[in-house]
């Protein structure tokens, strides 16, 4: 990975996001992991063998195109594998769609339209979110938008840097099987076990990462650096994934909201631990002190990265 590469790829995402309707890798490993999963369930048992040979036949697929297709456009010129190395990285970021998917939840709460608040955010939550009053949805807002400032941007540029497109497709690959197929109820508890595991390792770093950005980029924000680390370290833990709290914890503390608590999936309330402390409830000025929050962070791994690799 090339410093003008990283910062190319970074950049089309900040400019475009990932418009409707243009060919996407993701969209291809999601259809792979559909009919793979169709043929292993009814080909082999028990479940979670079948889960494990699902990991590992998506991964392979995913790597070998996407090292063979860099190859082939590395036949026809240097500046092609370069494009295409560029599209392949950019599909991996998710900064700009992010913060554009949950601007429509926030635009509809100030619009007061609560039905369309709710619809915009079962697009970019798992839970049900029929009967979620304004706070409710808010809050919800605010948790995905911290949990996936490390699974839809920081975790793939950290993979960028490592192994440039092809390990950032690997990571997508592993996080795509753990949003189709990772589910904790029965139709997925053990054909799903292999692909949630892996996504947990995955993110270990990232994470942690994720959540020490938040704290940095509190201080310059004029948030709660000191509280962000405070309730990182007393709440990170919490979290039934050994991830997904620590980004959580991090922005509860600097926004000063207690985020997290009861909710419904699949018909089902899960009672979630909180973060934070319940200073205040979460408004909208939240949500944009949360945005700042995640542009900035970025920016700060970002402008590591780039050193790191013109330093190489």
């Amino acid at each position: 990975m090339s410093a003008g590469l990283f910062c190319a790829i970074l950049l089309l995402d900040l400019l475009l996001g990932d418009p409707r309707g243009w060919p996407h890798p993701i969209i291809l490993i999601g259809s792979l992991i559909e009919r793979l999963e169709r043929w292993l369930r009814d080909t082999v048992q028990p479940a979670r063998f079948a889960g494990i040979l699902l990991v590992l036949l998506c991964l392979l697929g995913t790597g070998v195109s996407a090292a063979l297709l860099l190859k082939l456009a590395g036949v026809f010129s240097g500046w092609f594998a370069w494009l295409v190395s560029l599209w392949l990285g950019w599909s991996c970021l998710a900064l700009r769609s992010l913060h554009r998917e949950s601007r429509l939840v926030i635009d509809d709460l100030e619009a007061g339209d609560l039905p369309g608040a709710r619809q915009a955010l079962s697009q970019i939550v798992g839970r049900e979110t029929g009967s979620l009053d304004e706070e409710a949805i808010l809050r919800a807002t605010l948790e995905t938008v911290a949990e996936n400032a490390s699974d839809g941007v920081i975790a793939p540029l950290f993979y960028l840097l490592l192994g440039g497109p092809v390990l950032g497709l690997l990571y997508k690959a592993a996080s795509t099987l753990d949003s189709m197929v990772g589910y904790k109820h029965d139709e997925y508890r053990d054909f799903g076990w292999a692909g949630a595991r892996l996504d947990d390792l995955l993110n270990l770093i990232p994470a942690r990462l994720t959540a020490l950005l938040f704290v940095s980029a509190a201080f310059p924000l004029k948030l709660n650096g000191w509280e962000a680390l405070r309730i990182m370290r007393r709440d990170a833990g919490k979290h039934a994934s050994p991830n997904a709290g620590w980004p959580e914890a991090a922005a509860a503390g600097a926004l000063g909201v207690q985020l997290g608590g009861p909710a419904t999936y699949f018909g089902q309330r899960i009672e979630k631990p909180t973060f934070g402390d319940a200073d205040q409830s979460p408004q909208i000025i939240h949500y944009r002190q949360l945005i700042k929050l995640l542009y900035l962070s970025t920016s700060l791994f970002a402008a590591a990265g780039l050193l790191l690799l013109v330093l190489l």
